[in-house]
């Protein structure tokens, strides 16, 4: 099997297990996050390395009220959930995504193997810090405005 043929099947089965969950579960909505949206500004590796976009608006995350985590991760556009308990942890449940292969030096396989390991945010100045368990890396986003995510009229 090769990468791609291995790739195209695990974000099929992810888009499977999202579609057989159904809506997304019950979510604490969190005031300080429903209704936001957030542009990419840099990656923080726990080495000290920063990480930063070509065009932060090929990486955004909108989270809606209801619990819908809307997402673009460069050549691709999916959806999830997202729960947050507090005024500080959070969990991002699976995405289902289109399976575009982004082209060379995109961030798409990194934010897709980093996003599962979200276990905290906070929002300060403008921008949203989302950390990974165990601190091993930190997502800078910037706000934006949130863009219509219903069916086109």
């Amino acid at each position: 099997m090769t990468r791609t043929t291995r790739r195209i099947f695990a974000l099929s089965f992810a888009g499977l297990v999202a579609a057989v969950a159904g809506a997304p579960a019950a979510a604490v909505a969190n005031p300080v996050l429903a209704g936001t949206a957030w542009s990419l500004d840099r990656i923080e590796s726990g080495g000290g390395e920063v990480l930063r976009p070509d065009v932060p608006s090929k990486y955004t995350l909108q989270f809606a009220p209801d619990g819908r985590l809307f997402a673009r991760i460069d050549c691709n556009r999916g959806n999830g959930s997202w729960t947050s308990a507090d005024g500080s942890s959070l969990g991002i449940g699976i995405m289902a995504l289109t399976r575009a292969m982004c082209p060379p030096g995109s961030l798409h396989d990194r934010i897709l193997r980093d996003l599962p390991l979200v276990r905290s945010f906070k929002v300060t100045d403008g921008h949203l810090r989302l950390s990974l368990e165990g601190n091993q890396a930190h997502y800078v986003f910037a706000a934006t405005e949130p863009q219509p995510t219903g069916p086109k009229k």
